[in-house]
């Protein structure tokens, strides 16, 4: 997906912008890149991230940098930020989105006989220069955000930096959020306020859906007001967000400690030991211990010094190994035990399955599985949440394709987990993963865990409501 962080201030700006930028680290794995404006014109340093942590790449560049204003990014798509020379002036941009029309946009680009666009490496066309290019219509940048908005299929949230100040737009249907900070020197744009804290901000204020405002050092300006039609992604509290950060009002940890409960609530089994799948089911892990009072422990422990996170490799055989040597059991917990793990989301269930297989091995007598949201089936529309080529690899539509002979369409009972179908798909995943028991959560449960209401959410992953 990716993340972003800007900043504004009455002082030099780069080390607050670099240390902003690497609190999203956890939300992209492919590219990282700083923009810094100064008097000169603008700064900027982009570096490869697949296999080293972004703060390594560039602690050379911020010697270099100097300036009041900034933008960094973590992409999981493209090489940002872009630097653009336009009608508008010069700007940078940084993006997070999902273009599902970019191949038509681009062709109605070409029909002006003007445009152009760079190639990345692999011959593809930066999603982010296309987004440039539909800003560029608009006689103001407000103007050209919105344009924007309006005509990707996707999603879209952006931040500009310009001589001007940094232009802030959330995704029209405030799918990605946008959380503004305020310091003694300046303000900030962030995607996760998890990054305040440490860097001396505090929470100021919160984007609405399609809403674009101007930030300066001493304040910002409401440039085009929010709308209605808020349906920001459920699965930031299930999964992408750090547990110190909070969206419409609602922290991260204090939704997962209350998803865990509520798997509780609804269980019958007894347990020798909860745990959760580290690190995202850990906290899904804690309120599930704290609601039944069944001690809670770490079958598994992380060993992060030298392996990243497994997702991160492209090679899929290479992401496999890295998910396997970074677990390391602590057989004390596993063997003879009748383990409980929660985990935030069962996705193709290929290195769930390997785990599971591994911790039987070492001696468990049975493994229970809940995981904190309902089967995933549908592919994400809306923002680049899963490596699958496919909607047809996710382990919901696997199983119905074994159920249905195909998988191409998805009868409405497989969505209603009081149904036969519904529950002969969670058998299927169960003896797939070779589970003593699999349950997942319910729909309404995890709604009510995060504490908006359902037509606030985007929950097309489970069941096309986006």
């Amino acid at each position: 997906m990716g993340g972003y962080f800007g900043i504004i201030s009455e002082q030099d700006c780069v080390k607050t912008l670099f240390y902003g930028t690497d609190y999203h680290s956890h939300l992209g794995t492919k590219r990282g890149g700083l923009a810094v404006l100064n008097k000169k014109g603008i700064s900027r340093g982009i570096h490869n991230i697949e296999n080293s942590q972004f703060r390594s790449k560039f602690e050379d560049d911020i010697l270099k940098f100097h300036g009041r204003s900034g933008i960094g990014i973590i992409s999981d798509t493209d090489s940002q930020p872009l630097l653009i020379n336009s009608h508008l002036g010069r700007y940078g941009i940084a993006s997070v989105a999902r273009i599902n029309n970019k191949f038509a946009l681009i062709r109605n680009a070409f029909k002006n006989k003007t445009a152009h666009f760079s190639e990345m490496s692999g011959g593809t066309i930066s999603p982010t220069e296309v987004i440039a290019t539909l800003i560029n219509h608009g006689d103001t940048f407000e103007e050209g955000i919105r344009y924007a908005q309006q005509q990707i299929n996707g999603s879209c949230s952006v931040l500009l930096l310009t001589d001007e100040g940094i232009y802030a737009g959330r995704d029209y249907y405030g799918r990605t959020p946008i959380i503004l900070g305020k310091s003694t020197t300046g303000l900030c744009a962030a995607f996760e306020s998890t990054a305040f804290v440490n860097l001396g901000f505090e929470f100021e204020y919160e984007l609405g859906p399609g809403e674009v405002v101007l930030l300066g050092a001493d304040g910002f300006e409401q440039k085009l007001p929010p709308s209605d039609q808020l349906k920001i992604c459920a699965f930031h509290w299930i999964y992408y967000g750090y547990p110190s950060s909070t969206y419409e009002g609602k922290n991260v940890e204090n939704v997962r400690y209350r998803c865990g409960a509520a798997l509780a609530k609804r269980d019958d089994i007894k347990p020798d030991l909860v745990a959760g799948i580290p690190d995202s089911g850990v906290a899904h892990a804690i309120g599930y211990a704290n609601q039944v009072s069944i001690p809670m422990g770490r079958p598994f422990v992380k060993y992060t010094p030298t392996w990243p996170r497994s997702f991160m490799p492209q090679n899929q055989s290479y992401r496999d190994l890295v998910a396997r040597m970074k677990l390391i059991p602590i057989l004390d917990f596993i063997q003879n035990k009748r383990l409980l793990f929660c985990e935030d989301s069962i996705v193709r269930g290929t290195q769930l399955r390997e785990t599971i297989q591994r911790i039987y091995e070492y001696g468990a007598k049975e493994i229970h599985m809940r995981p904190a949201c309902p089967p995933l089936i549908f592919g994400c529309r809306y923002l680049n949440f899963s490596r699958s080529r496919s909607e047809l690899d996710l382990a919901g539509r696997k199983a119905i394709a074994e159920i249905e002979g195909n998988a191409e369409t998805v009868p409405d009972t497989y969505l209603n987990a009081e149904s036969d179908k519904y529950a002969q798909m969670i058998e299927k995943i169960r003896k797939r993963l070779n589970l003593t028991s699999l349950r997942y959560q319910l729909m309404e449960d995890m709604i009510k865990a995060i504490g908006l209401r359902k037509c606030k959410l985007c929950t097309y992953c489970w069941d096309q409501q986006g």
